[in-house]
């Protein structure tokens, strides 16, 4: 890997934020995190990240609504992306997101950003920009 990896956390969970920070940078990733859908969704499209965390409950708007931006960005960058929440990927707008339902545990979700991640390293996604 030539280029440091990217993730971006949207959750406005400052406890969440920090843990999931504190951990992927330990791994050599590059993080941005946002509270709130906006700065997350600017951060989304100034940044390009390669990975991107959603917490579906962020604010009062329907799950779709709120991440529907995020999708498509993610689709734009060839990004992953990682739903965070109660909607069944049946019910969901989001057919391509990896979903870990709430209550998760760290651990197995570091394990999950970290697979999605190597994937894309590995060319196993498709193109992306940091593997075409």
């Amino acid at each position: 890997m030539d280029e440091q990896q990217s993730v971006l956390i949207v959750d406005s969970s400052e406890e969440t934020r920090e843990v999931l920070q504190t951990a992927l940078e330990r791994r050599g990733m590059r993080i941005f995190s946002a509270a709130q859908v906006g700065f997350g969704l600017e951060l989304a499209r100034r940044h390009h990240p390669d990975l991107i965390v959603l917490d579906l409950e962020l604010d009062e708007s329907s799950p779709e609504h709120l991440s529907a931006p995020f999708a498509e960005q993610a689709g734009a960058d060839h990004a992953s992306l990682v739903v965070l929440g109660s909607v069944r990927r049946r019910n969901s707008c989001l057919p391509n997101a990896e979903f870990v339902a709430k209550p998760y545990h760290y651990a197995p979700l570091i394990r999950k950003i970290e697979e999605l991640l190597g994937r894309c390293a590995m060319g196993e996604t498709g193109p992306c920009r940091r593997c075409s």
